[in-house]
């Protein structure tokens, strides 16, 4: 167990590149994140459980924490053991009278088990080490990155590039487009000039 280190869901984020999300966990001692990539559908179980969002039926993390008190098996933690070939390893620590059973598991699935049973969530040093990651100095005296919040900093680079927007903006007459929006009494039954 002393290889094992907690962490807690900082945010699941969504990539605007591709449908994967990312599950990205906190160290609860340190600042250091660990990003997980998971496909959407096991990101919304697991944002629906954080929300705490009541289903009509059960979905299928919660079938399973059922399947659990059925058979008089409580989840006392979820881990994530090992990363080989970029592909992280989940286990799920279940107890049945006095006895740990150790459950494969991906950890997206483990995870959105944890946030149901209310569970603490470990990662192996060793998967910490390889893929932990830690904000940037001044990312970190700005405070953006916690479990708090969900935004970032922009770079300055960053902000460089987007200040053309900014000037596009700013240059707009917003009283000319009120005026475009203004229909014209004489031709309210006019049809469209769409033959210019």
């Amino acid at each position: 167990m002393s290889d094992m280190i907690e962490v807690v869901i900082d945010s699941v984020r969504v990539s605007l590149m591709s449908p994967q999300r990312v599950v990205v966990l906190k160290q609860t001692d340190a600042d250091r994140f660990i990003p997980i990539w998971v496909g959407p559908y096991e990101a919304e179980a697991i944002t629906v459980a954080l929300q705490e969002i009541e289903m009509i039926r059960p979905l299928t993390h919660d079938l399973l924490i059922n399947l659990f008190g059925t058979l008089d098996a409580k989840v006392k933690q979820v881990e994530i053991v090992s990363l080989r070939d970029e592909i992280f390893y989940g286990n799920i620590v279940a107890e049945k009278n006095g006895e740990l059973l150790n459950i494969d598991s991906r950890p997206s699935d483990a995870i959105a088990i944890a946030v149901r049973a209310h569970v603490p969530i470990y990662v192996h040093q060793s998967v910490l080490d390889e893929a932990g990651t830690t904000p940037e100095s001044d990312m970190q005296t700005e405070g953006q990155i916690s479990s708090e919040s969900t935004g970032f900093q922009m770079s300055e680079d960053g902000s460089d590039r987007l200040s053309i927007f900014k000037d596009f903006i700013d240059k707009l007459d917003m009283g000319k487009l009120d005026d475009k929006k203004k229909p014209d009494s004489t031709s309210s039954d006019k049809k469209p000039d769409n033959d210019k």
